[in-house]
């Protein structure tokens, strides 16, 4: 089966490129994305451990037929090493949880990529896909994820119960982001 990837646009910020995932980009998806680390704080529907052909799976069952059917999915890479996968960021226009999801690999994290490229799709999402609004949730124990949505002028809203990969945790911080507090929190930096 045949998909059209150029639905999904290709977006540089100043240390990323975003851009939709090929076959190609399996191996190296699989193996900084196969990490407790990385997956404890996804939902629960997450498998661990990971299969060994987890990525291949969802990318040929979840992601390609959903692919600009409103539904974005991003593979993050470094500018200096544009053939490794180092994460990945989705949006969902049809969710009655949250719009957008991310990952990153371990050895990335505390270097600002994931606010750089949220950044980017927060653009994508409001200038160019007509989003009036996004929801978004992370772990109550996601600390990195918290000041990503912090830092990105979400408000916090409160607490729901969710089931993450991670067992012991149980409850979702619930975040929002309108248009209006994006376009006067992106013109003040």
């Amino acid at each position: 089966m045949n998909y059209d990837l150029s639905m999904i646009p290709t977006f540089e910020t100043q240390r990323l490129i975003l851009r939709p995932v090929t076959t190609k980009d399996l191996p190296s998806y699989q193996k900084n994305f196969n990490d407790y680390e990385v997956i404890r704080y996804l939902a629960s529907y997450v498998p661990w451990p990971y299969p060994e052909k987890g990525v291949e799976e969802f990318y040929y069952k979840m992601l390609l037929p959903k692919q600009g059917k409103d539904y974005w999915h991003w593979g993050l890479f470094l500018k200096d090493e544009p053939n490794e996968t180092i994460g990945g960021i989705d949006l969902w226009r049809n969710s009655a949880i949250d719009n957008r999801g991310f990952w990153l690999a371990r050895k990335c994290w505390g270097k600002g990529y994931m606010t750089e490229a949220a950044s980017r799709i927060n653009d994508h999402a409001f200038d160019d896909l007509g989003f009036e609004i996004l929801h978004f949730g992370n772990a109550i124990t996601n600390i990195g994820s918290r000041r990503i949505k912090e830092k990105t002028g979400a408000t916090y809203k409160g607490t729901r119960p969710f089931k993450f990969v991670d067992p012991e945790v149980h409850d979702s911080q619930v975040w929002e982001l309108t248009k209006a507090n994006w376009l006067k929190f992106r013109n003040k930096t």
